[in-house]
């Protein structure tokens, strides 16, 4: 408990908003090209072996990917407790689209080639396209509606409220800001996922991923850049008001914020965090630049490059903002005030910093193991032995 005691509330609140960021992004960095091969299957790949192909190429690692959005999950409600309660009860349908499509996935991996009959693997493909595309989209709406703010509030004994019935709150997340953000998400995995199937795969299906992903980056890059303008000149920001205390107890009515001003003006007061938007920009160019090339593994790195600015520029430039409020910005959730006690967050992190590596070593190990292509000779001699 000594050690407990020499890390700050401060500081455990800032190592758990980073290994948070971590734990998103691993997701989107793995499970990511899953759900681009899944979103790209029904245009990559013309004929059943070559549909296999695909499938394969993903087949023994989606599992395992699938664990980093557990994780993601899991910490959130473990470490920002306040934040899962308020964003998954406004974000309710959405969620329950995103669970149902990752649930019908696993389902479509097993099923499809149970039977040799073409509408029945049909029928399977395109849900496989479903599990890749709809979590991909609604993930973007999800952090577009955030980024404008979303509209609850918190009564004096922080029980919080959304605006309208329920079905308003579902299609007031689909605003045009947002669903260009949702856009952006998908071209964005697709782009990922061509990338990995140029890595994994040959002939055709590699061929149609380098013409289809090269589109995808081109529009991820121009996407990230246009939303980051209309973000900039298009949406108030948020600011704590007054003095405050990073290491209090977690109540955001606590704090006073004030909505105004542009979130870029967390440019002006942290210019170091500008290389993470950098690197979003120069990974999808050069992601575009290999899949029009025909390189493969640095265009995967290229990809998982923009796929990490992108994504922490977000992280960035909304710090300490988490959840900002709309319609009450006292009520807005920031690092400092919905956190776990400090107690809660030492031991997680002790427990993460023993397990964490174990995961890296094991998933590193899978990938080395599992390294080379998918042939369409592989899946026709293991008929029953692929999916």
């Amino acid at each position: 408990m000594i050690l407990n005691e020499l890390i700050s509330y401060e500081t455990l609140r800032l190592v758990w908003w980073v290994l948070v960021g971590v734990l998103l992004i691993g997701f989107a960095l793995t499970d990511g090209f899953d759900m681009g091969v899944g979103a790209l299957l029904p245009f990559v790949a013309k004929t059943d072996t070559e549909r296999r192909v695909a499938i394969n190429t993903v087949g023994p690692v989606w599992e395992g990917n699938q664990v980093w959005f557990i994780l993601g999950g899991g910490a959130i409600f473990a470490a920002w407790p306040p934040l899962y309660a308020v964003s998954f009860s406004g974000f309710y349908l959405a969620m329950w689209l995103v669970l149902a499509a990752l649930i019908v996935r696993p389902v479509a991996f097993k099923y499809r080639s149970k039977r040799d009959d073409k509408r029945w693997r049909a029928a399977w493909d395109w849900a496989l396209f479903a599990g890749g595309a709809v979590p991909a989209t609604i993930f973007g709406v999800a952090v577009g509606n955030v980024l404008q703010g979303v509209p609850f509030h918190f009564t004096d004994d922080l029980h919080a409220i959304y605006e309208g019935v329920w079905y308003v709150k579902f299609f007031s997340l689909l605003n045009p800001f947002a669903l260009c953000a949702g856009l952006l998400s998908l071209s964005m995995l697709v782009m990922h996922g061509a990338a990995w199937l140029t890595l994994k795969a040959e002939g055709p299906v590699q061929i149609r991923a380098r013409r289809i992903g090269s589109v995808a980056a081109l529009l991820a890059v121009c996407g990230y850049l246009g939303l980051g303008l209309w973000l900039a000149y298009g949406f108030d920001g948020y600011q704590i008001v007054g003095d405050f205390v990073t290491d209090g107890p977690s109540n955001p009515l606590h704090f006073e914020v004030a909505k105004g001003g542009s979130w870029m003006e967390a440019y002006a007061l942290r210019p170091w965090i500008a290389l993470a938007p950098v690197l979003g920009v120069v990974g999808g160019v050069l992601a575009f630049a290999g899949l029009r090339a025909g390189r493969e593994v640095t265009t995967l790195l290229a990809s998982k490059l923009a796929i990490f600015g992108m994504i922490a520029s977000i992280g960035l430039t909304m710090f300490p903002f988490i959840l900002p409020s709309s319609s009450d910005p006292r009520s807005s959730l920031t690092v400092w005030n919905a956190s776990s006690s400090h107690l809660t967050l030492f031991i997680m992190l002790v427990v993460t910093a023993i397990f964490l590596p174990l995961i890296l070593m094991y998933t590193a190990w899978v990938y080395k193991v599992l390294w080379g292509k998918v042939t369409e000779a592989d899946v026709s001699e293991n008929s029953h032995g692929l999916y």
